[in-house]
């Protein structure tokens, strides 16, 4: 009974490598190309020797055998060449990962959210998907991504690109596509019993028909005017004033600068400290404010939301050029106000 040949048609159908649809793409391919054949080469190498020297030194062909103490100039060669080839390894893929984990200033930054089982995403200009994600070519992208409930891993391979994604942290990816095309997004973390439909699409356009895709916006407005909806709605104007200092800091200009804390230590104000002084303030305290004054946010709010108040507190910072950025500024002592405000004022 002849074997049914179309089983061997539907394999040859599957490719061996999903498309490569993003600048880093090709140089993980490079590198993985570069792995296997070096351990095919030393496969190869270790079995020849084996089946020569089981062959050569065998017992019938060397009925007393000759004892071999060595060659110092083999085994240093046996050890040091190796070794320098896993360097190349380690070097190439750290470059690799630090590319994808430090996107460029000019990078176009997009909200990933995970919840069993879906991916929810937001756009700066206030644009929401589930499951959906849209990018131009040629324009770099960071992805801020936080997960409501478990660990989950967002990856796309036409891009060459995957990331753990866990609760209560934020995690942060970059990629530039190259091809425009509709590309697979799945989760490669276990995450519950529908772990497997949790995926999505991708769609890589041209920076015009982006651009036409983008024109819509939000009814609600962009990311920053929804937060600051929320900002009203929770009651933190009350306390955070943008134009005097109130009884909690002043957010104007805070974000990406050093801030001191009440413990002597500095911290610099990016979207991780945000995310904690919104849903634990407690937890570390600016310098000259004390604690329990602002409220408690855990379990109030949603990530997205948490995403739409620091996209707000980030639409506050003053432009400055990226020289004058980060630890090269000086530490922010936020000072409360002292004398107009009953009590002793304080805030994180």
């Amino acid at each position: 009974m002849l074997p049914d040949l179309r089983l061997f048609a539907d394999l040859s159908s599957i490719p061996l490598f999903p498309t490569a649809a993003s600048r880093q793409a090709e140089q993980v391919d490079l590198l993985y190309f570069f792995i296997s054949f070096v351990c095919i080469v030393m496969t190869v190498l270790i079995f020849a020797l084996i089946i020569y020297f089981a062959y050569r030194y065998r017992r019938q062909a060397n009925p007393k055998p000759t004892q071999i103490e060595g060659s110092t100039r083999l085994e240093v060669a046996w050890t040091v060449l190796p070794f320098l080839i896993m360097l190349i390894m380690f070097a190439w893929g750290a470059q690799i990962y630090f590319a994808a984990q430090e996107p460029p200033l000019n990078a176009m930054e997009i909200f990933v959210t995970g919840k069993q089982w879906m991916w929810k995403v937001q756009y700066p200009n206030g644009g929401r998907e589930i499951n959906e994600l849209h990018v131009p070519t040629g324009q770099p992208v960071k992805l801020t991504m936080a997960s409501e409930d478990v660990i989950h891993s967002f990856s796309i391979p036409a891009f060459r690109i995957r990331h753990d994604v866990m609760p209560g942290h934020y995690n942060n990816l970059s990629f530039t596509a190259s091809k425009p095309g509709r590309y697979r997004i799945f989760c490669t973390e276990y995450c519950g019993n529908q772990h497997a439909s949790m995926g999505g699409w991708i769609t890589v356009m041209t920076p015009q028909d982006y651009m036409t895709w983008a024109a819509g916006g939000s009814a609600q407005g962009t990311l920053a005017e929804v937060g600051q909806t929320l900002f009203q709605q929770h009651g933190c104007a009350s306390c955070h004033l943008l134009d005097q200092q109130g009884r909690c800091p002043n957010l104007r200009g805070l974000y990406r600068k050093p801030v001191q804390l009440n413990d002597g230590t500095t911290v610099i104000a990016d979207e991780a400290y945000l995310r904690e002084s919104i849903l634990e303030p407690n937890n570390r305290i600016a310098a000259s404010f004390q604690s329990d004054i602002m409220p408690n946010f855990k379990g109030q709010l949603t990530e997205e939301e948490v995403i739409q108040l620091i996209a707000y507190i980030k639409s506050l910072s003053p432009s400055t050029p990226s020289s004058q950025q980060g630890s090269q500024q000086l530490p922010v002592v936020i000072a409360p106000i002292t004398g107009s405000l009953p009590g002793n004022p304080q805030g994180k």
